[in-house]
């Protein structure tokens, strides 16, 4: 993405319109003003200056321009707002990728396309009458099958593609490509879903990758009954199986990816981001039956075992996670294999310092034979306790083996102690590692020192020569550099532009100058006018301490300890930081250019604040009442405004002398370089 795109984006778009399809505005002088959409206020605190492209509120101390807006209301990372706002404002990112775009939203015009189909088949013709009745059967509403666009696909071989073709004009290409078409061996085109309930997927901006298909049940359904016939009569055709597994995923295509995908996401993100917990359940009904009941925090992970493309998706908008597979033992054994595994990743991001927000994993304890959807269809308050306060992994699997191998036997309490270990071991926590041991020690009757000695044995002295789980299938899924490549790319040069220049050349100077950055200790990230250099400072700060922890002289962290500790995104941003070209500036001159940034922020906080009071002046000098004439106005509150903007002018004056001293300085020592300087090894 070139770095001009960012640019040519804010000209093309209008940040009033943008920032008031979710706010209420209305214009006060040279700005506009509403409530802020991000805190709950009932006096108008939030201002948008179109002047400056920029927003703020003087309530909450959000701020920042287009992108930081739309990231902060819809919880998404900036190369998804900036592809966003590119293509609301019809830019094209390079040629290569606005071609790729193109073809992206073909693809999704099409699968779109099949998912309308679908659903009228569902709820408009008798062929998926069945289906219908299958659904409402199971407690679905018929509000909740329209809201999530549920549908139905026929039996037939071709009636999705014959219809596309003749109505969307899509292409067998089209349909191959996005995975509702498969070609037999003789090169037919044929209907991937058939006699189906078609569940779509979509990615967190609410865009169809995918579908979820389910053939109703092979027992005690009428369909089924209906179509065994058909099935023994017609049976493979061209090469093609009948109707395959009970659960059909789309294929990997352009759009969707099965292991980067979670369901419902696109609907949960903000519950996730306010309760900070993020249940996931197995089946698309689950999830369903969850939302339908007003949970709307839980999501489906298309299959049993997680991805560490599915935690990293997860992990942007809720720090806790909590299992809630059903009561089979498949989904049992997925449960305690994922949530082993995710145990082991919080260790290794506590070891790491990475920038990666999980911080918990529990278990969703459930009434025995009981799977989620029922529990929610029948007793929701069973459900909202129970995932309000998920079990703790390791009670949870003390529990669980317990009830698989007798502790009251010695066989039984050896395998009981062996199944726990490996999770026990990965506990990162010494403190909360030790009360488990007395747990596990107390439930299977085992010395607890035996336990501790057998936590402490080397790999190949223990029983099987490593951890259970340790190896195999799911060996190293969510390590942290697994989760963190899980993460999609944009130019560094691009991604710099969401800081605002002042910004930009600060943070610039205090990441090449760490000495610097001791002497800045009190500058808080709110200060800085958009998100992104707020969350990359406070990172520096953290990073900083360490430092100085390990090493009361230090500096400050060196670059190389910093880009660890920041995601994608942050640690884009420092290296365009570093890679931009700008002002060459020697150790010792450091000092005065840092002091005139933190200067040029003062003096725009101040006539932010200036802009905000007058405009209030104005509007209450301006009030009338109904008759015309001049309402009576409040002496204490027009007194107050006069004295703050008083203020604030002396200080913007004292600003304005500041600046002038330091440009006067910084022109003697400052040596300008066009030259880009390197990126730290």
């Amino acid at each position: 993405m070139s770095a001009g795109v960012v640019a040519t984006v804010k000209s093309k778009l209008d940040i009033v319109e943008i920032v008031g399809e979710s706010v209420s505005l209305r214009k006060a002088g040279t700005t506009f003003k509403g409530l802020c959409p991000f805190h709950s206020e009932k006096t108008p605190s939030f201002v948008v200056t179109p002047a400056r492209e920029s927003w703020h509120c003087f309530g909450c101390g959000l701020g920042g321009d287009i992108f930081s807006f739309v990231m902060q209301r819809e919880g998404i990372d900036f190369p998804e707002a900036l592809r966003r706002l590119a293509a609301r404002a019809g830019v094209e990112i390079d040629e290569r990728t606005g071609r790729e775009e193109a073809r992206r939203k073909r693809l999704r015009d099409v699968l779109e396309a099949a998912v309308a189909f679908y659903h009228r088949v569902l709820v408009e013709t008798r062929y998926g009458q069945p289906a219908l009745d299958y659904l409402r059967g199971r407690g679905f509403t018929d509000e909740t099958i329209a809201t999530f666009q549920l549908g139905w696909a026929p039996d037939g071989w071709e009636t999705l593609t014959k219809a596309l073709r003749a109505k969307r004009g899509a292409t067998d290409d089209e349909l191959e490509t996005v995975g509702l078409a498969v070609r037999g061996r003789r090169g037919t085109l044929y209907d991937r879903f058939r006699g189906r309930i078609i569940f779509p997927i979509r990615d967190a901006a609410g865009y169809a990758t995918g579908l979820g298909g389910r053939i109703l049940e092979e027992a005690g359904e009428p369909h089924a009954a209906a179509t065994a016939t058909r099935a023994a009569v017609v049976g493979a055709r061209d090469g093609m199986p009948d109707r395959g597994p009970k659960y059909l995923n789309s294929p990997a295509t352009p759009l969707f990816d099965k292991s980067r995908s979670l369901y419902l996401i696109d609907r949960a993100r903000r519950a996730l981001r306010k309760t900070g917990r993020a249940v996931i359940v197995e089946g698309y009904t689950d999830a369903l039956m969850a939302h339908q009941a007003g949970f709307t925090n839980v999501v489906a992970a298309l299959g049993t075992a997680l991805t560490a493309a599915q935690v990293e998706l997860i992990t942007r908008y809720a720090p806790s996670i909590a299992l809630a597979y059903d009561v089979d033992p498949a989904g049992q054994s997925a449960g305690t294999f994922g949530a082993t595994e995710l145990t082991a990743l919080i260790a290794e991001v506590q070891r790491s310092g990475a920038r990666i927000g999980l911080t918990e994993v529990g278990v969703v304890r459930l009434p025995e034979g009981r799977d989620p959807d029922e529990v929610i269809r029948d007793a929701p308050a069973t459900w909202e306790a129970a995932t309000a306060a998920p079990q703790p992994i390791i009670d949870f699997l003390i529990e669980y083996f317990a009830a698989r191998h007798d502790p009251r036997t010695v066989q039984g309490r050896k395998r009981l102690v062996e199944a726990v270990a490996p999770t026990l071991r990965r506990i990162g926590d010494p403190v909360e590692r030790s009360a488990y041991v007395q747990a596990l020690a107390r439930r299977s009757g085992v010395d607890e020192r035996a336990v501790l000695e057998l936590l402490q044995r080397p790999a190949a002295a223990r029983p099987g020569g490593e951890d259970p789980g340790a190896t195999g299938h799911g060996s190293g899924r969510f390590t942290v550099d697994a989760v963190m490549a899980a993460r999609d790319a944009i130019d560094p040069l691009a991604a710099v532009q969401t800081l605002d220049p002042i910004e930009q050349e600060l943070l610039g100077l205090l990441l090449r100058h760490p000495d610097r950055r001791a002497a800045l200790l009190d500058l808080e990230p709110a200060v800085l006018l958009t998100t992104p250099a707020r969350e990359l400072w406070r990172t520096v700060l953290a990073a900083d301490a360490d430092a100085r922890a390990a090493d009361p002289t230090a500096p400050g962290a060196p670059l190389e300890a910093v880009l660890p500790r920041l995601d994608p995104e942050l640690a884009l941003i420092v290296r365009g930081l570093l890679l931009r070209p700008g002002p060459e500036v020697a150790d010792e001159r450091a000092a005065r250019a840092v002091e005139q940034c933190l200067i040029n922020l003062d003096r725009r906080h101040v006539d932010e604040e200036l802009e905000f009071l007058r405009a209030d002046l104005a509007e209450l000098e301006a009030r009338h009442d109904a008759t015309g004439r001049a309402a009576r106005r409040d002496p204490q509150a027009l007194a107050a405004l006069h004295d703050r903007i008083r203020l604030l002018q002396r200080e913007r004056a004292d600003l304005d002398r500041r600046a002038a001293a330091a440009t006067m300085l910084a022109r003697t020592t400052t040596r300008t370089s066009r030259t880009p300087v390197g990126e730290p090894a």
